[in-house]
């Protein structure tokens, strides 16, 4: 399971989001080397587990292991947009089926759950396009394999090179000893993301800290079970020498506040081929439509990234209706003949010039006043189109 650049990210392979399927079998050991796509070993006498989790890219990635932590040594992966290269991360809990010692999936609802907290001290690098995240997994069943369906909830501690949640920021928290900035979207799952306005070295919170404020703004329920806590790095480029230590997952986390970096890690990318590195401002341009049925809809657009030859763009649509969609679709044209190259959380189809997106089956759905999210990788100048939204 795992994430992405927000750049509407996250939802390339749902099935495999933020992970993929755990292929080899984990060994048991310390100060090894993992170069294999899937490989994981448990740690601390099976305490955790260290992943490699190579879910995007077929480049070759390799992490050094150690009992509590890893350093990536090799990342030659390098995706220009939407979903991240990797995950390498450690792991307490079940990961498709790959569990730690004794682990049962936590209801959200008990004392148990209260008190559960995490720790770690992180290393980071000045260039590439990454972030150093928690990726926190809930589901409405007490499952140990597959895709989980409720929430993701993650939590970054910093990035860098333009990357940032999927969907769209809805809000500001202080919680866990810093400011966070909220972001929401949805790819098949809830996925919460929250990003610290300062980079921190270590973190020390309690799940709480942040799932109770996913609960509130409706993203999350008490009702659903924890399935794992894992923690690591998602490199789109240049991950080489990002690092984590001291993992530890606390049966009372402290909450307490994170060490701040003494010198932040510049957010300028260095420029690896052929990726996209450089963040621009964000550009909206909303615009209204009216479907034949009772729902109305407004669609928001932004750049999210552009490099010398194509950008990424992000679009929310919103029902402004009395009443729940059943679809909806978005139209535009481009000014200067970009093309769509790829899309996710939409049906793109693109003729000449003109573009129609249209819902899928998991998200034509949307709730008065509520919104959903897709984007698109596209080739050409940036653009800024007017669009128009229609909804049944």
């Amino acid at each position: 399971m795992k994430a992405r650049i927000a750049l509407a990210a996250s939802a390339l392979v749902a099935a495999v989001v933020g992970g993929g399927i755990a292929l080899s079998a984990p060994a048991s050991a310390v100060n090894t080397t993992l170069c294999d796509q899937y490989a994981s070993t448990k740690v601390q006498g099976g305490e955790y587990i260290v992943q490699n989790n190579v879910w995007g890219t077929s480049a070759r990635q390799c992490i050094d292991v150690t009992d509590d932590g890893f350093t990536i040594t090799q990342q030659d992966g390098v995706n220009s947009g939407g979903a991240p290269t990797a995950y390498p991360s450690l792991v307490w809990g079940c990961h498709y089926n790959n569990c730690t010692n004794g682990f049962e999936p936590i209801r959200a609802d008990t004392t148990a759950f209260d008190g559960l907290g995490s720790k770690s001290s992180l290393k980071y690098v000045s260039g590439g396009v990454w972030n150093a995240s928690y990726d926190i997994w809930f589901d409405p069943t007490a499952r140990k394999d597959g895709q989980n369906t409720g929430a993701e909830l993650m939590v970054w501690a910093n990035h860098n090179g333009g990357a940032s949640p999927v969907g769209s920021k809805v809000g500001t928290v202080t919680t866990a000893g810093g400011t966070w900035d909220v972001w929401y979207g949805n790819s098949g799952w809830n996925v919460i993301s929250y990003v610290r306005t300062s980079a921190a070295a270590s973190v020390d919170f309690k799940v709480t800290d942040f799932y109770d404020d996913a609960v509130q703004r409706g993203y999350a329920k008490d009702s659903w079970y924890l399935t794992s806590i894992q923690a690591g790095f998602e490199p789109w480029s240049g991950g080489k020498g990002l690092g984590i230590s001291g993992f530890a997952v606390t049966e009372g986390g402290s909450g307490s506040t994170p060490v701040e970096t003494s010198a932040a890690p510049t957010l300028a990318p260095v420029t690896p081929t052929a990726a996209p590195t450089t963040a621009v401002p964000t550009t909206t341009e909303p615009s209204t439509g009216t479907g034949t049925g009772t729902a109305k809809c407004t669609a928001t657009y932004r750049v999210s990234q552009s490099w010398g030859s194509g950008f990424i763009g992000e679009v929310t649509v919103k029902n402004t209706g009395g009443s729940a969609t059943k679809n909806w679709k978005v139209d535009w044209t481009w000014p200067a003949g970009q093309k769509v190259t790829s899309s996710w959380n939409a049906s793109s189809v693109q003729t000449g010039t003109k573009v129609a997106a249209t819902s899928l089956g998991y998200n034509g759905s949307v709730n008065a006043n509520g919104t959903t999210q897709f984007g698109m990788q596209v080739d050409g100048a940036t653009a800024t189109p007017t669009l128009t939204c229609s909804a049944a």
